[in-house]
């Protein structure tokens, strides 16, 4: 699956039960897009994974030029995103994806207003 990131949850979980008889391989290649989705959740929490990351520094046919210029072109969670293979905030989001989390964990105690519910 190429640009896994971009694909969505719907699909995924579409897909995957095809892999039960043949005992096939699901490949799934990308740049982040955002901590959302099936691919942040396996990148991040998933079993059975190998996981692989080489940014856009360590590959010797992208020069230090062209990166600067893209620097300078996009926003930078983009850049982050796109060469530096980093989990960026998603670009819709109106809080952050430590914000959410810290909203549901569990070991977060509710607020007691001394009276029902």
């Amino acid at each position: 699956m190429d640009e896994a990131a971009r694909v969505d949850d719907d699909l995924y979980f579409a897909v995957k039960p095809m892999l039960a008889v043949s005992r096939g391989r699901l490949l799934a290649l990308s740049t982040p897009f955002g901590k959302r989705g099936w691919f942040h959740r396996e990148w991040t929490e998933g079993q059975g994974w190998q996981r692989h990351t080489v940014t856009a520094l360590q590959c010797p046919r992208i020069s230090t030029e062209f990166l600067d210029e893209e620097r300078r072109s996009m926003p930078d969670s983009w850049f982050q995103a796109e060469y530096m293979g980093e989990f960026t905030e998603a670009i819709d989001s109106v809080f952050s994806y430590e914000q959410v989390m810290g909203a549901v964990a569990e070991d977060v105690e509710p607020l007691d207003f001394g009276g029902e519910t």
